[in-house]
């Protein structure tokens, strides 16, 4: 028995010795390697404060600086190391930690992001052609305490900005069945708008097969505020500038062989208009496109959806515009005869300067 034990304890004193052999190697060697092939891939300078190797296996990296991009306090992550040995790379743990990461789009329209053609550039190993990647597999994400700046000088000559702060992610493979590919996803997000602190609170959760383009999910967005994001709606809620107003949404992603489908249920609350002089109300009424579908609060409540692809999501400004308003005609033609009457005479008293217009408007 007493031999078994030196026998493990000579074990554990050689795998320990070499664990902190490796981790001195790495400590030296890693740290100028990984930025060298950082600052390749991304054509940005970039620089690492130290690189380390815990138990079982897990790398470490801290104090990771990336141009102006971005600022990472901690990464690790967990490789198989028997994966490697089939040409394969799977990583059973990367966490991010209090990364800040700075988008900007320029007055052309351009991100500052290190993409070409939508693909990130990696260049091949050393020594090696460029050819087909590794297959590669994340069983595990986990993102905490992470901050975005997104700056649009596009929209904005002085750069509109948002801020998503204290956004959390977590992803893990789902436990059943074992070979599913499937990945169980949260996160959460507040949205500042730099002046007021929070304009609102961003959830998102599900579950997502991409291979088999299969997805369950909810997103629910509230208490967002509707006057920071102007600069993108424009005058589509009303011609009128807006002084308040929040929006709750609350959307399902359900998506079979990669067909989406997304019904949402939007919520509007609170509207109310600066002061204006009437003389800016020329145009026809019927272009303060929201307003008529209101009720006496100034709230809103509208269900729609949208179909696109999983594999390739996208909705023009047309499509979500026109999804918006139908479920707002559908509100209206639920509403009483006298309630549409008196919406109209409403109107007409507010702008009773304008009584010609309104006529051939309303059919007066």
């Amino acid at each position: 028995m007493a031999k078994k034990s030196r026998i493990f304890f000579w074990i554990l004193g050689i795998f320990l010795a070499l664990f902190f052999a490796a981790n001195i190697l790495v400590g030296v060697f890693a740290r100028s390697v990984i930025e060298r092939r950082l600052q390749e891939a991304l054509k940005l300078k970039c620089s690492l404060g130290k690189v380390g190797l815990s138990l079982p296996f897990t790398v470490n990296l801290e104090r990771l600086e990336i141009g102006n991009l971005a600022s990472i306090k901690k990464i690790s992550l967990s490789p198989d190391p028997v994966a490697l040995v089939f040409g394969k790379i799977v990583i059973h743990g990367l966490n991010i930690v209090d990364p800040v990461i700075n988008i900007e789009r320029s007055a052309e329209g351009k991100l500052n992001l290190p993409v070409s053609e939508g693909k990130l550039n990696l260049p091949a190993p050393e020594g090696k052609k460029s050819g087909p990647a590794p297959e590669f597999y994340l069983t595990g994400f986990n993102l905490v305490n992470g901050k975005v700046i997104f700056t649009d000088r596009k929209v904005s000559s002085e750069g509109f900005q948002l801020v998503l702060n204290k956004l959390d992610i977590k992803v893990s493979k789902v436990v059943l069945p074992l070979n599913s590919l499937a990945m169980n996803f949260q996160a959460h997000t507040e949205v500042l708008d730099g002046q007021s602190g929070i304009s609102g609170d961003i959830d998102f959760s599900g579950w997502l097969d991409y291979p088999s383009r299969k997805m369950d999910a909810e997103l629910e967005i509230k208490g967002l505020d509707l006057v920071k994001f102007s600069v993108y709606y424009g005058n589509f809620i009303s011609q009128r500038q807006l002084a308040a107003g929040k929006l709750n949404l609350n959307s399902s992603f359900k998506a079979q062989n990669n067909i989406l489908m997304i019904v949402s249920r939007l919520g509007i609350s609170g509207l109310a208009y600066a002061e204006t002089p009437q003389a800016q109300f020329k145009e026809s009424l019927v272009k303060n496109t929201l307003d008529f579908f209101t009720d006496a609060k100034g709230n809103l409540n509208l269900e729609f959806s949208l179909k696109t692809l999983l594999d390739h999501p996208q909705f023009s400004k047309k499509e979500i515009e026109t999804a918006i308003l139908g479920a707002a005609a559908k509100n209206l033609a639920r509403q009483s005869p006298q309630q549409i009457a008196d919406k109209v005479g409403a109107l007409i008293d507010q702008y009773k300067g304008m009584g010609k217009e309104l006529k051939n408007i309303f059919g007066g």
